[in-house]
């Protein structure tokens, strides 16, 4: 049975690009048919994979309903792991959706197909609480969130579990959410880290650490384990992988 991960955060810069991308990696590193959607019109994870960022019809193709998503999903370097990427018309994808019944039901319908082909769907998302978010909410079995250990950061965070407990979303996600950007000499960071597992009892223990290497991703344009297999960042989104996998029922 596929799953669904989706990497989401209200705020934008919180690392849920090199998580998906790595998580990606490393869940086809272990053996797992994995398909990464890039649903950001950035497309930096896309990028990341040097593919083109193009999607036939835009947002329109991808959850038209004569959309053909196999025709687009694309190979990467890595074995096991494949690519639908992104295009910066999915930007009109929250007009797209309202223009559809049932909107919110409109992605999972779309990527059904595709998915079944797949053990694992790893979602990279935009930033907002938009439409689209209630359609990817709805895709995905579970939102795994990067949180920044700040006051702005985890006050997104309970925007959106306000959100999916409000009723708006038909079917909500579990939510986990993990501390990203860590940097262990300031103390805010630690007390957040203190306080906030005390609130939220599915935070993940996995702590990703604020890493050059990480930010290097970009420059080298694969999974921070693939170039720098013994970095901080590296063993961390290791960590983070088996932490999830141990969750989702994995090996």
């Amino acid at each position: 049975m596929t799953s669904t991960i989706a990497v989401h955060h209200v705020k934008g810069g919180v690392g849920k690009t090199s998580t998906a991308v790595n998580l990606a990696w490393l869940a086809a590193r272990a053996g797992q048919r994995v398909l990464l959607v890039d649903l950001d019109p950035q497309g930096a994870a896309t990028f990341c994979f040097r593919v083109r960022p193009k999607l036939k019809g835009g947002a329109h193709g991808l959850v038209g309903s004569k959309g053909d998503l196999e025709d687009a999903v694309r190979g990467t370097d890595w074995d096991d792991l494949d690519l639908l990427p992104a295009d910066f018309r999915l930007r009109d994808l929250d007009v797209v959706l309202d223009g559809h019944k049932r909107p919110q039901a409109r992605l999972r319908k779309a990527l059904k197909p595709v998915a079944r082909e797949y053990d694992l769907v790893v979602l990279d998302c935009p930033p907002g609480l938009t439409r689209t978010s209630e359609a990817i909410f709805d895709a995905a079995d579970v939102l795994l969130t990067p949180v920044i250990p700040t006051t702005l950061s985890v006050r997104t965070l309970h925007q959106t579990r306000a959100f999916l407990a409000g009723g708006e979303v038909e079917r909500p996600p579990a939510l986990w959410p993990f501390f990203t950007m860590v940097d262990g000499r300031r103390r805010l960071h630690a007390e957040v880290i203190g306080a906030l597992p005390r609130e939220i009892p599915d935070v993940l223990a996995t702590r990703v650490p604020m890493s050059s290497d990480i930010e290097r991703m970009a420059v080298e344009r694969q999974p921070v384990g693939a170039f720098a297999a013994r970095s901080r960042g590296a063993r961390a989104y290791a960590a983070l992988w088996r932490e999830v996998r141990g969750r989702l029922g994995g090996p």
